[in-house]
């Protein structure tokens, strides 16, 4: 019987193994552009433009900053690649992720530990780091949720918890092309690439 095909081709030309991938065939400009085109909330939201996994990616790097500011710039591109597998694999809101139960997880986690490889990072970040990143990745859902998804603050501060409103301070909800996005999200991790060293 005929496997069925495991890889996905990407614009590079890259061929990526999603059941065994490996750092060499990841590159940043796959990710940014796929992300670009990955809608957030499952398109559900106000706007011309959808809300890409970019554009949310970028909000939650500068949200990890201002909760962690002398947090090395390794941690920052952790934040900024922390769905980076979704260019491939597309966003799954909760309620399906819970319905495809552990293949799902297991899938992310070997596809985030070649991304992070990839670009330097250990294969997984610290227990400590990755609580951090999630802090301002709920904080982002709660203002994506208000903002542009439909939901009444008493409705997002039951599902993400209620967010410390300083932080969220000057911050705005982009919607905007995707080649716009992608071509920021592509920016910063140049920008932390190179603080690193």
């Amino acid at each position: 019987m005929k496997q069925p095909r495991a890889w996905q081709k990407m614009l590079s030309g890259r061929r990526l193994d999603l059941l065994d991938p490996t750092p060499v065939d990841i590159e940043i400009e796959d990710i940014a552009h796929g992300l670009a085109f990955v809608a957030r909330w499952n398109g559900q939201t106000l706007g011309d433009y959808a809300y890409s996994v970019a554009e949310h990616s970028l909000l939650v790097e500068r949200l990890y900053t201002r909760l962690n500011p002398s947090a090395p710039a390794k941690w920052k591109l952790a934040a900024l690649l922390h769905d980076a597998p979704e260019y491939v694999i597309g966003d799954m809101i909760s309620p399906v992720k819970s319905a495809v139960g552990p293949g799902y997880d297991e899938l992310d986690k070997r596809l985030c530990a070649a991304i992070h490889i990839r670009f330097g990072l250990p294969a997984t970040i610290p227990a400590q780091v990755k609580k951090q990143i999630k802090n301002a990745d709920r904080i982002s859902a709660w203002m994506e949720a208000v903002r542009i998804a439909g939901f009444t603050e008493a409705e997002a501060n039951r599902f993400f918890g209620k967010p410390d409103t300083a932080m969220m301070e000057g911050l705005a909800i982009l919607l905007r092309p995707p080649m716009e996005a992608r071509a920021d999200y592509t920016a910063r991790h140049h920008e932390l690439l190179s603080e690193m060293g």
